[in-house]
């Protein structure tokens, strides 16, 4: 397994009147990021936050081109990025739903407590597909085809290139002693942002080569 130590980038935050973070995503301009009771959009190269959705927001946070997904209690809720309307809601997988991500028309979202990543159908909630970790899964977001969660161990945090296959971890990148992470989306090139948790924070960190 190939193993490195982080090369963050940048952090923003923490923001006035913003509490803890719980996930993240990526629309292609703006980073969202939740905050249990909305959704902020942080343009990434200010650091200002430049638009916020007054909607439940209590763990990981989706977009698939179009809508913002957001985990909210047991429910997974489509929103649109505009006015913060509800357009849809389904079932969460339970078990500590985390992180969430898109890709290839299904949503993927990661349990912190149970350690799965589930395959998810966006129109039922039905559960298509899991893979198990030895971790406790913070984050998951996928990069060129490579399926990425964010860890915690050891008051330590990780983020993890798996298999998409299997679930074998091919890949390592730790995160300095003290840094959380609580959301995980990669920007589509070379950096993933990750939620600092209670430390109201998200930072970018560079891809590894």
């Amino acid at each position: 397994m190939k193993r490195s130590s982080a090369d963050i980038i940048r952090s923003y935050g923490p923001f006035p009147g913003v509490g803890p973070v719980h996930g993240v995503t990526y629309d292609g301009r703006h980073v969202w990021f939740a905050s249990r009771d909305g959704l902020s959009a942080l343009d990434p190269e200010t650091g200002e936050i430049v638009h916020r959705l007054d909607v439940p927001a209590h763990a990981g946070t989706a977009f698939d081109g179009r809508h913002l997904f957001q985990i909210a209690g047991d429910r997974i809720q489509r929103i649109d990025p505009v006015d913060g309307r509800i357009i849809a809601s389904i079932p969460a997988p339970g078990g500590g739903d985390s992180g969430l991500a898109w890709a290839e028309g299904t949503l993927w979202v990661g349990q912190y407590r149970d350690r799965r990543i589930h395959q998810v159908d966006p129109e039922t909630g039905a559960i298509l597909r899991t893979l198990e970790s030895d971790r406790l899964v913070t984050g998951v977001t996928w990069l060129d085809g490579e399926l990425w969660h964010g860890a915690w161990h050891d008051e330590g945090s990780e983020l993890r290139r798996l298999d998409g296959a299997t679930g074998a971890v091919l890949e390592s990148v730790d995160l300095p002693e003290g840094t959380l992470v609580s959301g995980l989306e990669a920007d589509g090139a070379d950096r993933f942002y990750c939620g600092g948790a209670g430390s109201g924070t998200v930072i970018a960190v560079r891809r590894p080569r």
